[in-house]
């Protein structure tokens, strides 16, 4: 009889539910040589068992507790970068936090980006939350170098193209003369710097004031647990979610 321990799943999918990283994080973290399965360094593609010895970076994985999910809202500050790579990046959101358990970004802000953030140990509301067909609606309040126009709004209200597609249509709204509030359901690359970038603007500051039900509520560098009421709103938003392959 097959029990639970004993089912293999594949490397990238088995980190993200044991609260390591998220599927992309751990594809990244596989790519670079920094997962080994039974001592054996793992490839994209690889399966494993909770019965295997898992190690990242060397550290071995616990895959036998089940540990209480974790969620946490963080106001990112700039300059930080959002990796779990404790080893590569010195100015990484995991040291920076400092948490007592192991916990990983849901998604990314980059480096120059400021705002909220999700940290959680829940691989499997990750997955959902990212997943951008599932229309997830995260809030940003952008500077840019010189005055909007009219234009400029109506271009990224309908899309754009970047990195060859065209951003999906979105809420744009100007709330001074260089100043917009952005509402995206897509998270591209960069994409809102990429998005004015074509439209011939250098974003000055980024900040995301919310994610689906939860908006920025705390100083730049803190974090709090999120209440129950809104880790239940998430978990009924995505309900119907498909998980990322």
């Amino acid at each position: 009889m097959i029990t639970p321990r004993d089912k293999t799943t594949r490397i990238n999918k088995l980190l993200s539910e044991l609260g390591v990283c998220s599927r992309r994080e751990a594809d990244r973290l596989i790519e670079i040589g920094s997962v080994t399965i039974n001592n054996v360094v793992a490839t994209l593609g690889d399966k494993a068992t909770t019965r295997d010895t898992i190690k990242v970076d060397g550290i071995k994985i616990n895959t036998t507790d089940n540990k209480k999910k974790i969620y946490l809202a963080f106001n990112k500050p700039v300059g930080i970068v959002c990796t779990t790579d404790t080893q590569r990046e010195r100015n990484n959101i995991i040291d920076y936090i400092n948490y007592k358990e192991r916990i990983f970004p849901v998604g990314r802000l980059d480096k120059l980006s400021e705002g909220l953030i999700f940290m959680t140990n829940d691989g499997d509301i990750v997955n959902k939350i990212l997943r951008s067909r599932n229309n997830h609606e995260k809030e940003y309040e952008v500077v840019v170098n010189k005055p909007i126009t009219k234009d400029f709004i109506s271009k990224m209200s309908k899309g754009v193209p970047v990195l060859d597609t065209v951003t999906k249509q979105c809420i744009v709204k100007q709330t001074h003369k260089n100043r917009f509030k952005i509402i995206l359901t897509q998270g591209l690359n960069r994409q809102i710097r990429r998005m004015s970038e074509y439209l011939g603007y250098k974003v000055l500051k980024l900040k995301r004031i919310r994610i689906m039900n939860v908006i920025l509520d705390i100083p730049p560098g803190k974090h709090r647990n999120l209440t129950n009421k809104e880790i239940a709103k998430i978990k009924d938003l995505v309900k119907g979610s498909k998980k990322t392959s």
